[in-house]
């Protein structure tokens, strides 16, 4: 018989658990995500930056949302985008690639990528690598180098990079090559790692594995135009495309990413939607079936192409330390259903707060509902009513607190909830109600394809009615290009119509309600499609419709870089043959149409400049009647930017009176304030709408307009 020494066993267990647990806790624990992006295509948007999140859902920027690395430090063209960003095999060190490129310098013209190494995610080397120069044999005609990234094989113990280039001829193929042992350079002649069976452009390849197999989802550049995948079970070939697009929408795509939630076996998988400024998350847990998971997304950025790793409490310490302190936007935001929030004014180094508050507002009992970054512990507010004056708004992060001095006012502009431009303004007789016809704006590139009404009683208080025509769904000639809406209310038969006319993929249309708030059905065909004779350039864009009040005709203007006008015929969706006339009144006409009659003078109102640019403005000629000729007044300027207010880029507006006085006003559109003026061209499609007086000299002259934050008072019947 044989005899088990219990405490020998007992005490091999103990050291074999023990082994184990040291083993288990000498691995990284991963509590938080790191997101690298950069931001846009000017200035310094072209950079590196940071943004932390605990649960992978919802991000905040570390410093302030600025650089955390000079792009001219560490580039060949003084500018980076999509930084790709890996933890090593050690655990420890952390791998960068970049595109080494200036977009303003043309979408071939970089040549270079920035390989980058960190201990710590503060402090980085870096090596350019420009592939002609490296190698000019096999790749003397390289035009452009996009999106590198990085991932390590276990086969070689090498990390590979691999990236997206385009030579002489098309198109873009995804590449590889093995970075050498220090990771500031390249060890091999780059080769093909997936070509497109459609011969398609392919770029922004991103690598997962999974259950044995290599997922390389890219963006289909030129066939398609969306998120592709080819699988292999080899890391460096074999790859093989897959059916249908990966991502969850029909908006332009690039810069797809993927990464796996902590302690999940599901993952997220996220793209940049370029056009429209925005990205979309979706959910995965098998890499083939994705959900949109939008709604539960926030952050107080706005990213483009980038990636997002797991990182621990020590490394996210170690970034707040660095760069997540109460003197860099601790103040997310203020959700306060009572506050414009597009349109607080937070001056850090001022140390002060401007609230612009709704009309329902009570300055006496103003709950702000602050949302502060992970990073600040907590803040007190001296006093919930500003009816007074200023309060003391204090934050405070471990032992550093910063005061603001928090000011509130009842501020009537912009009047509408959101971003909305080119505002058409009408009054219904069978509603007797105020009617505004903007351009859906917020989309990049001026994208929309909707169109949406506000009605009001008093021109302040303003009530969203939906939807009243939608490109997509109700206009079988044009999908794209919603834009700057005008509208006419018509008494046929008896009864009122209304007829909506606007822009659509560059032409004009025109749909028809029985009602001022729709929804309107399109007429089946653009109105107008076609240039004037003998006009060479511009756009059929910016109609504006005006019934003349003395002989009941109505007439149709449009154009930018010309003026024309045409004849409607009565059922208003039709033109009068041969009454078209060219009206430019001089060199400043840009667009924006507006006619108007007060008195016996006919006035006609233009936009001049670009709407991107903070000098865009108004000016007006006069006529005796509907078809011009136009007179031009000397001092004809009545509305420009007013930067001692953060206001820029006034202009495309119309003209309302109210109705049974002499008492005018303008509707017109402006950058956000206060971000409009920091957002470059982005602006010219972040505008919000605004109502100020219109006030006539004795003369019939045009007094001109002072643009204002606190808007008009609510009228009276």
């Amino acid at each position: 018989m044989r005899y088990i020494n219990i405490n020998l066993i007992l005490v091999a267990l103990f050291f074999v658990m023990a082994g184990l647990s040291s083993c288990k806790s000498n691995e990284p624990k991963y509590k938080n995500y790191l997101f690298t992006y950069f931001t846009g295509n000017s200035g310094d948007e072209e950079a590196i930056r940071y943004a932390l999140s605990s649960d992978g859902y919802h991000y905040y920027a570390l410093n302030g949302n600025e650089p955390i690395i000079d792009s001219k430090d560490i580039s060949s063209t003084g500018g980076v985008r999509d930084p790709h960003i890996l933890r090593g095999e050690d655990g420890k060190t952390f791998y960068m690639v970049v595109t080494d490129m200036v977009s303003a310098n043309g979408w071939t013209s970089n040549r270079a990528m920035v390989l980058l190494k960190s201990s710590d995610l503060i402090n980085w080397t870096s090596s350019v690598i420009n592939i002609p120069k490296t190698f000019p044999e096999e790749f003397g005609d390289v035009v452009r180098v996009w999106a590198p990234q990085t991932i390590f094989d276990e086969k070689t113990n090498q990390y590979m990079i691999y990236w997206s280039m385009l030579g002489s001829e098309g198109p873009d193929i995804i590449y590889y090559a093995f970075a050498n042992e220090d990771f500031t350079g390249l060890s091999t002649v780059p080769k093909q790692l997936f070509y497109s069976p459609t011969n398609s452009a392919c770029i922004d390849g991103d690598i997962v594995f999974k259950d044995g197999k290599y997922n390389l989802f890219f963006k289909n550049e030129s066939e398609g135009g969306g998120i592709r995948k080819a699988i292999s079970d080899k890391l460096t070939e074999g790859y093989v495309q897959q059916e249908g697009f990966y991502d969850q929408t029909d908006e332009a795509v690039e810069g797809s990413g993927i990464f796996k939630l902590i302690d999940s076996e599901e993952y997220i998988l996220m793209y940049d939607l370029y056009a429209s400024g925005k990205y979309q998350f979706t959910k995965t847990d098998d890499l083939e079936n994705f959900k949109v998971v939008d709604e539960e997304i926030s952050m107080n950025f706005h990213p483009r192409h980038g990636t997002i790793i797991p990182i621990t409490e020590n490394e996210t310490q170690t970034l707040i330390n660095k760069w997540g302190s109460l003197e860099n936007d601790a103040i997310v935001g203020i959700t306060s259903e009572n506050i414009k929030t597009r349109n607080v004014v937070i001056d850090g180094p001022g140390k002060s707060i401007y609230l612009p508050l709704k009309p329902s507002a009570e300055l006496s009992n103003l709950d702000l509902k602050i949302e502060l970054v992970p990073w600040a512990d907590s803040y007190e507010l001296s006093s919930n009513d500003f009816s007074s004056g200023f309060q003391t708004l204090t934050l405070t992060s471990g032992e550093n607190t910063k005061t603001y001095q928090v000011k509130a006012a009842l501020d009537n502009n912009p009047v509408l909830d959101g971003f909305y431009a080119d505002p058409e303004v009408l009054y219904s007789h069978k509603t007797n109600k105020y009617y505004i016809y903007p351009t859906s704006d917020g989309f990049t590139g001026w994208s929309g394809t909707y169109f949406k009404t506000f009605s009001s009683d008093d021109l302040i208080n303003w009530a969203d009615e939906g939807v009243i025509l939608d490109l997509k769904k109700d206009v079988e000639w044009a999908d794209r290009n919603a834009w700057a809406p005008a509208a006419a209310e018509k008494k046929i038969d008896g009864d009122y119509k209304y007829f909506y006319y606007f822009t659509a993929a560059q032409k004009i249309g025109v749909a028809v309600s029985d009602n001022p708030q729709g929804p309107f059905v399109d007429s089946g065909k653009p109105l107008i499609d076609k240039r004037p004779e003998g006009i060479n350039g511009g756009q059929e864009i910016d109609p504006d419709v005006f019934t003349d009040p003395i002989s009941g005709k109505s007439y149709l203007y449009w154009g930018n870089g010309y003026m024309a006008a045409v004849e409607l015929n009565e059922d208003m969706v039709s033109i009068k043959e041969n009454t078209l006339k060219i009206l430019t009144p001089d060199q400043t006409f840009r667009e924006g149409t507006e006619v108007f009659y007060r008195n016996g003078i006919y006035y006609f109102l233009w936009s001049e400049d670009d709407t991107r640019s903070p000098n865009y403005r108004v000016r007006y000629a006069t006529a005796n009647s509907p078809m011009g000729p136009l007179n031009i007044p000397e001092n004809n300027l009545i509305l420009e930017k007013r930067p001692d207010d953060g206001i820029y880029g006034t202009g495309h507006n119309s003209v309302i009176k109210k109705i049974g006085s002499d008492e005018w006003f303008i509707v017109y559109h402006r950058f956000n304030r206060p971000k409009g003026i920091t957002m470059g061209d982005a602006a010219g499609f972040n505008r919000e709408v605004c109502i100020d007086s219109l006030e006539f000299n004795e003369d019939g002259s045009i007094q001109k307009v002072e643009p204002t934050i606190s808007g008009i008072k609510p009228i009276e019947r």
